[in-house]
């Protein structure tokens, strides 16, 4: 898988976090309506989070791609979520949506912004 990741995107900001319950319910505040909300937040505070920053030509769409679908029994093997992942209340990873949640995701997670670099062997990888 991290062979597959390199090859399309570029991590650009990691960082190991526990999450403070106030952070987890702003992040998935679009889902406060939702019966799951709570089980989602409990989980997400349970333990260390790996925060990350991806960015790469259609990011989003392979990203979700490499991610695999929501529910896990529709995820494909490969997938993180289809090797990985059982149930939909424990969502073991999340991927923006759209560039524009991405935005407010990484505004989010990473206030002070992002590394800003490029590898030796960009060149080599996008034209």
């Amino acid at each position: 898988m991290c062979s597959l990741r390199i090859k399309f995107l570029m991590t650009k900001s990691l960082k190991l976090v526990q999450v403070e319950r106030s952070f987890a319910e702003k992040h998935y505040e679009d889902l406060s309506s939702k019966p799951f909300f709570a089980g989602l937040v409990e989980y997400i505070v349970s333990g260390p989070v790996v925060a990350m920053v991806w960015e790469g030509k259609g990011v989003v769409l392979t990203g979700r791609k490499i991610i695999g679908a929501t529910k896990p029994a529709e995820a494909n093997p490969g997938t993180i979520r289809g090797d990985y992942a059982i149930d939909v209340g424990r969502n073991v990873i999340h991927g923006s949506d759209s560039v524009e949640s991405a935005h407010k995701e990484i505004a989010l997670w990473f206030p002070d912004g992002v590394v800003e670099w490029h590898s030796s062997l960009h060149p080599w990888i996008n034209e």
